[in-house]
């Protein structure tokens, strides 16, 4: 399978979006209003850089990488990469999507110059934290937040 990863284009947004939703729901991550801000793609690639990884038969994933300025950033700091909302298709998990979209995250953090990749995620989602962990990153208790009870995110860091 040949995957591409790259920046999603305007016809894809309302897909990226469901897609979005379908990942986190499939493992009943989605709380709240959450589903609306997952399911905003459009806005996203607005405000910041929407990639999705597809092959010949669709879209497989999909991830949030906010730059500096963007509002999605929700921990980075000037010289910090950030990313958010990564999500797999269930028909692509286990295929290494998620580990693709991250690494393109970590290098488009290289590409700005930035000496760190940050992100949080919720303390439940352990399939992404072993992904995380396998790539280098390591727990940034100190930046731990919930943005809503009951949702404990855990943040991340990877030096480069």
């Amino acid at each position: 399978m040949t995957v591409e990863i790259r920046l999603a284009v305007p016809a894809e947004y309302d897909a990226v979006g469901e897609l979005t939703v379908e990942a986190y729901s499939h493992d009943g991550f989605v709380r709240g209003q959450y589903a609306m801000t997952l399911r905003a793609a459009a806005d996203r690639a607005a405000k910041a850089e929407l990639w999705v990884a597809a092959d010949s038969s669709g879209l497989l994933g999909t991830v949030t990488y906010c730059p500096v300025g963007s509002v999605y950033r929700e921990i980075g700091r000037d010289d910090e990469g950030e990313f958010r909302m990564l999500g797999v298709a269930g028909r692509a998990r286990g295929l290494g999507v998620g580990t693709a979209l991250t690494e393109r995250c970590i290098e488009r953090s290289r590409e700005q110059g930035l000496h760190r990749v940050v992100l949080c995620s919720a303390s439940y989602m352990t399939t992404a934290h072993r992904i995380y962990e396998r790539l280098g990153f390591t727990r940034l208790p100190e930046r731990d937040w919930a943005p809503i009870p009951g949702v404990d995110l855990f943040a991340f860091a990877l030096d480069l």
